[in-house]
């Protein structure tokens, strides 16, 4: 079920919104980040705040965002960067999709715990 909504949220702002291989891809950059957060916030939540389930965690995680974030489509967007020589853009889509997954498990992880971000 989770996964369910999670495709059908990923197909749709994909499709609404497309890309250009030689442009940033705003729409999937977005979807990962915003998926790494949302994994951050319900797995630290369902872990530490409420009791334990065996149903919440693979209906969030595994399902919704498992389905909703796209990192195959990453990897494709980043060989079409290459694919047309744009290859500080590739390396920087990279990186910043690095980074800013990173940067929402941490906060997303703090809101939940209570505790002050460090930026």
């Amino acid at each position: 079920m989770g996964g369910a909504v999670g495709a059908v949220l990923r197909v749709g702002l994909s499709n609404a919104f497309p890309s250009a291989p030689t442009r940033w891809p705003w729409i999937v950059f977005t979807i990962n980040v915003a998926g790494a957060f949302v994994l951050g916030y319900f797995v630290t939540r369902l872990q530490e705040r409420l009791p334990l389930s065996t149903y919440r965690r693979p209906l969030v995680g595994t399902g919704f965002c498992g389905a909703f974030t796209t990192f195959s489509t990453m990897q494709l967007e980043l060989l079409e960067m290459i694919d047309h020589h744009r290859y500080v853009l590739a390396v920087g889509y990279a990186a910043a999709s690095i980074a800013a997954g990173y940067l929402a498990i941490y906060v997303s992880t703090a809101i939940v715990r209570r505790v002050r971000v460090i930026a």
